[in-house]
């Protein structure tokens, strides 16, 4: 997992052979020496981190296939530093050492309030579509609330640091809103739900 080429490799030391083996027990290594299984708790969340993080790339690629300007580029900086801090979230699972900060927290509220400020303000719930980056998006974003979900989980077993878990709510809000900044720019219509209950009035 990729947990192990972050502790176990330094930058000068780059890996040759991919494979060990040694997880082929069901279990896999952690920055402490120690071996869980693969199904333990912990590595679920580290495994729903690392898959936001691949999703948000296939986003990236999605917002730079539309057309290349400053608001692409600036989305696409926003999205490189957040998944650069993800990584910082798997690793503070794995060692157990706090890496997420207020100052992360605040930088994505920053970057909510920016977006949030030029969108029109709902009235009815939106469902995800909007464009097919902004469907990229809301796809991370119910990622990100299922990160949220097994962190939780994880915090009925072990302290968490409360920054963490603001921290990837705080990132679910921010992608609710990049979706809607995104279907915004393409021109796209936002699709908005349709209650059996507003129907039958």
């Amino acid at each position: 997992m990729w947990h192990l080429i972050y502790f176990k490799h330094s930058m000068a030391n780059r890996l040759t052979k991919i494979y060990t083996r040694t997880g082929d027990d069901g279990s896999t290594g952690m920055a402490d020496g120690s071996r869980v299984a693969k199904d333990d708790g912990l590595i679920q969340a580290i495994g729903d981190v690392d898959e936001l993080n691949s999703q948000l790339a296939v986003l990236a690629y999605h917002v730079s296939g539309v057309a290349v300007d400053d608001v692409v580029d600036d989305i696409n900086n926003s999205i490189f530093v957040i998944q650069n801090e993800l990584f910082n979230v798997g690793a503070e699972l794995s060692m157990g050492q706090a890496m997420i900060e207020q100052n992360h927290i605040d930088t994505l509220e920053n970057m909510l309030d920016a977006l949030n400020k030029d969108l029109t303000p709902l009235k009815e719930f939106i469902l995800p579509g909007g464009g097919l980056a902004a469907s990229h998006c809301h796809v991370a974003r119910a990622v990100c609330r299922r990160v949220e979900r097994s962190l939780v989980s994880l915090s009925n077993q072990k302290e968490l640091n409360a920054y963490l878990m603001a921290y990837v709510n705080r990132l679910s809000d921010y992608l609710f809103v990049l979706a809607r900044a995104i279907s915004k720019r393409e021109g796209a219509d936002e699709v908005y739900w349709q209650s059996a209950r507003i129907k039958d009035k």
